[in-house]
């Protein structure tokens, strides 16, 4: 037990463990905040037309669907759209209908609009013989907030690696490592003291996460704390064969960013791709896809494939777990 204290006492003193502790909270904590700005208005259409160009009626009708901002001469209407920060869809008179213009740089909602306006426009008349149902306007971070909390879930479990790696590359420059060889210790023993660091490490940063923006009913909340517990206890063996195979300092925070941006990457795109078959049997190798999913499951209110995320998660543990063992024992094999 004073082993445990003492990797605790240690770890807590390097400011680069504990900024990658803090760092996953004051994430989620500004997700939370921003999950209730109103976003909105980043949708909404903004017209530009010349001044005396449009009737009053068109006018009017534009108004209808979003801002109108009249300007002096095309030189500036022509600005007004070409400006990289806004979304405007400049609006001239054709004949008894109108034309619009776009800068070409706008997303796919804006250029549809653009080109849909003109027929929308000839055909207002008839229109009004249709009953219209205003639909609710969706939220913009519907459903992105819940991607993003669960990269900062992500980055919160596997921040273990961080704490072990660090701890064992601190103990290789300081030279306790050759003072471990010797001391009354199995390698069992050695090994999850080193596990436990970065276990404790990543559960208890995940866990404050998941508590700054989740609201979950016990059952998903249980669900989510096991998710967890696999998740944090993989990354502090991934930790232990960065700290194994990193000479220096440096090379291990090359390491770790590599890792991390694995551990984020693959999930991401294997979510937003929809991969699935033999691709994402393959992303399943990243531990973190399995953990991404369950997150993203439990957001969402499902429950049915966290069953096969922990398994998964299980099979990452015992599998890195026996590898580490057996890579350990036939290295002290050579050194003897």
């Amino acid at each position: 037990m004073r082993g445990l204290f003492y990797q605790l006492k240690s770890v807590w003193k390097d400011k680069f463990c504990i900024m990658s502790f803090l760092l996953p909270i004051v994430a989620a904590v500004a997700l939370r905040m921003i999950g209730g700005i109103d976003l909105s208005s980043v949708t909404e259409f903004h017209f530009g037309v010349l001044e005396n160009d449009l009737s009053a009626r068109t006018v009017s009708w534009l108004e209808r669907y979003g801002s109108v901002t009249p300007y002096e001469t095309p030189e500036e209407l022509v600005a007004a759209v070409n400006e990289p920060s806004t979304y405007m869809i400049g609006v001239r008179a054709d004949g008894v209908n109108i034309r619009t213009m776009v800068s070409g740089d706008e997303l796919d909602i804006f250029r549809q609009t653009a080109d849909t306006l003109p027929a929308l426009y000839e055909g207002r008349e008839s229109a009004k013989q249709f009953k219209v149902t205003v639909l609710g306007h969706p939220d913009l971070m519907d459903g992105f907030q819940n991607i993003f909390i669960a990269i900062t879930l992500i980055v919160a479990m596997f921040m273990g690696c961080t704490f072990n790696a660090m701890n064992m590359i601190a103990e290789k420059e300081n030279g306790v490592e050759l003072v471990n060889q010797i001391l009354p210790i199995t390698q069992g023993g050695y090994v999850m003291q080193k596990i436990f660091v970065g276990f404790i490490g990543g559960c208890l940063s995940a866990a404050l996460t998941a508590c700054c923006y989740f609201r979950l009913s016990v059952r998903r909340a249980f669900l989510m704390m096991m998710l967890i517990v696999l998740s944090a206890f993989v990354a502090a063996l991934v930790g232990l064969f960065v700290g194994r195979f990193s000479a220096s300092l440096m090379v291990g925070v090359v390491y770790i960013k590599i890792i991390m941006i694995v551990f984020m990457a693959v999930p991401l795109v294997s979510y937003l791709a929809e991969v699935n078959g033999l691709a994402a049997v393959i992303c399943y190798l990243v531990p973190s896809c399995a953990a991404f999913e369950g997150i993203m499951s439990l957001a969402a209110g499902g429950e049915m494939v966290i069953a096969k995320d922990l398994a998964i998660l299980v099979a990452h543990g015992v599998g890195w777990f026996a590898l580490y063992l057996s890579i350990s024992k036939w290295w002290r094999s050579l050194s003897g």
